[in-house]
């Protein structure tokens, strides 16, 4: 132990709970209490007598959630071969420097694809060009793969392709 010599005197407590009712940081304390007290020899010390923050104190009621974006109702038409697909988007985001380069626009959501109407198959029934999507809890004898028509080397459909290969912004915006 670095300070095994330094002592919790009456003098030093009274002053450390004066300071903490006072809202100070435990680095603040340390500082001002000094002879090389440390941050955390003041948290331990907090603790031990029970001391609590004023804000701690109060009963915080849990800040409410952004809503979340609507997804996108699927369409019945089928992309065109001139949209880009999952697999031939960029994987890296390509930035843009110099006294040219503008802020990023917001991502916009990118259009739907179809929804295969699969039942989904069993690990048994899977086949190589077949989506690899989970359907459902694999803990339960209903759980499922997609089954539908994968994207070339790649384990899922376009649909599923959409949501398990999302750009690194977009995932977290909808964290968010």
């Amino acid at each position: 132990m670095a300070n095994a010599g330094l002592t919790w005197t009456k003098e030093r407590i009274e002053r450390l709970k004066e300071l903490w009712t006072e809202g100070l940081s435990a680095s603040q304390i340390a500082a001002e209490l000094g002879g090389g007290l440390t941050r955390n020899a003041v948290l331990g010390k907090a603790n031990r007598l029970g001391l609590t923050h004023g804000a701690a104190k109060e009963v915080r009621t849990p800040r409410p959630r952004k809503p979340h974006p609507p997804d996108p109702a699927p369409t019945a038409e089928p992309s065109s071969p001139t949209e880009p697909t999952p697999a031939s988007m960029p994987t890296k985001p390509v930035a843009v420097s110099g006294p040219a380069a503008a802020p990023p626009a917001p991502v916009a959501l990118r259009e739907a694809a179809i929804v295969p109407q699969s039942e989904g198959v069993t690990i048994m029934e899977l086949r190589e060009a077949m989506c690899r999507f989970p359907l459902g809890d694999p803990t339960t004898p209903e759980f499922r793969y997609c089954g539908a028509q994968a994207i070339t080397d790649r384990p899922y459909c376009a649909h599923h392709a959409q949501i398990a290969y999302q750009p690194a912004t977009e995932r977290k915006r909808l964290r968010a």
